[in-house]
């Protein structure tokens, strides 16, 4: 099943490095940029995340806030945050439940692992309604940035 435009997103509940439990309903009222990516500590979910880091005044004025989620657990979430001074929730969806909501999970990825989420992008509106959705077959590929602060403009 895969998500459209105007589909409600699916509500998840996932842990942060603090060990703090995150649920997309915590931001109802608010934008939300949900980026999934592969793996912590890869070159271009590095590249990705640190992207966002460095954009986020842009995103916050759009009324927006970035939740990154990957499949890695909350501790090495923790050491990839402070590694590359990420300023936004890290997020872990180690029992692959929001991956698998939003149909982003490869069945093989690189090395014959299993169940890693696909690099996406997702624009959840105030309302809880998905705006924007990419999901990249290319763990090399790169959202884009500028469609979702396209989106995100007209939200305001």
């Amino acid at each position: 099943m895969s998500l459209k435009i105007g589909d409600t997103a699916p509500d998840f509940k996932l842990y942060n490095p603090e060990k703090k439990e995150i649920a997309l309903s915590d931001y109802k009222g608010k934008n939300v940029v949900v980026l999934f990516f592969p793996l912590a500590f890869t070159g271009t979910c590095t590249t990705e995340l640190c992207h966002m880091r460095d954009e986020l005044s842009i995103y916050q004025n759009l009324n927006a806030v970035i939740l990154g989620i990957s499949i890695d657990s909350p501790f090495v979430l923790g050491k990839f945050k402070e590694a590359q001074n990420l300023n936004f929730e890290l997020i872990s969806d180690f029992n692959k439940t929001a991956s698998t909501a939003y149909g982003c999970l490869y069945e093989e990825f690189i090395l014959g692992m299993k169940g890693v989420s696909k690099r996406s992008a997702f624009v959840v509106d105030k309302g809880g309604k998905i705006q924007y959705a990419e999901i990249l077959e290319k763990s090399a590929d790169q959202p884009n940035y500028e469609n979702m602060k396209a989106c995100l403009a007209k939200l305001n």
